[in-house]
């Protein structure tokens, strides 16, 4: 069950314990959110590249009203509105503007893909700003790099560029072209493959929920590869651990195991409210 709390859509509306759906403006757009407010501890969920905040239902419920619920839609996906910069560090920009126009006090982050490798950056840049996060197949340090991989991506985006379109209104492609959805993918190989020095420097606890074999876009070996590549992380820093490894793959692992990432984050809350 979900809070039964007063909805306004008012984007100067920040009383934290009022659920409020609304539009956060930063530089050329606005992001939707919905914050479902309650006094329990904020957890900020992190989409995929191209996923809009509906993936997160499941985990949502499964965890209920105990916590204080914050979704968004990042540009030019779901219902938030276009722009001109889709980099990297523009979802940084964006993610602090939600935290800081919901006025959260350390929450903790939840990515998954993208996402992840998201609220490792972030807490990276603001030590003090999150309690912990949980990675969902996501924030290891392994990305497909150099020429061959960037022409490879290009291929894959160009070869689907009339399914993106009918994609975007189901939170499986953003509201934009086939080029910049590959610029996204290129530029995130790019920062995931340099990301140990990041991880190493991590000062909070980030728990892993791991999927299993393949998806779209990639060989099982790749991502088999991809997930081993945190394993050597872990005994060279002690805030990194993993929570568990399922069965279902990196697609469907929000719809398919929504429970385990549940427990991961309801443990997680345990463990920092003991450390208190």
């Amino acid at each position: 069950m979900m809070l039964k709390t007063k909805s306004v859509d008012n984007e100067n509306q920040t009383d934290g314990n009022l659920e409020w759906r609304g539009f956060v403006p930063i530089e050329d757009t606005k992001l939707f959110v919905h914050d479902t407010g309650g006094a329990g501890q904020p957890i900020i969920y992190l989409n995929g590249a191209y996923a809009n905040r509906k993936h997160w239902k499941k985990v949502v419920n499964e965890l209920g009203a105990n916590y204080r619920h914050i979704t968004y839609d990042e540009r030019a996906r779901g219902k938030s509105k276009k722009s001109k910069d889709y980099s990297f560090d523009a979802c940084l920009r964006d993610l602090t503007a939600v935290i800081e126009h919901r006025q959260l006090e350390k929450p903790i982050l939840v990515g998954w893909s993208y996402g992840g490798i998201l609220a490792i950056h972030w807490a990276h840049a603001y030590p003090k700003g999150a309690s912990g996060i949980v990675a969902v197949d996501s924030a290891v340090p392994y990305g497909l790099t150099g020429e061959k991989s960037r022409q490879r991506i290009y291929t894959l985006f160009n070869r689907i560029k009339w399914i993106l379109p009918l994609a975007a209104p189901f939170g499986l492609a953003a509201r934009m072209s086939a080029k910049q959805h590959a610029e996204i993918n290129i530029e995130l190989n790019e920062i995931s493959a340099e990301l140990e020095p990041v991880l190493l420097s991590i000062k909070i606890p980030v728990r892993y929920i791991l999927a299993s074999g393949a998806s779209r876009g990639g060989e099982e070996y790749e991502f088999e590869e991809m997930r081993e590549s945190i394993t050597p992380l872990l005994s060279k820093n002690d805030n990194l651990k993993i929570e568990k490894q399922v069965k279902s793959n990196h697609e469907k692992i929000l719809a398919k195991d929504y429970k385990a990432i549940a427990n991961a984050i309801a443990r997680l809350t345990n463990e920092l409210n003991s450390s208190k």
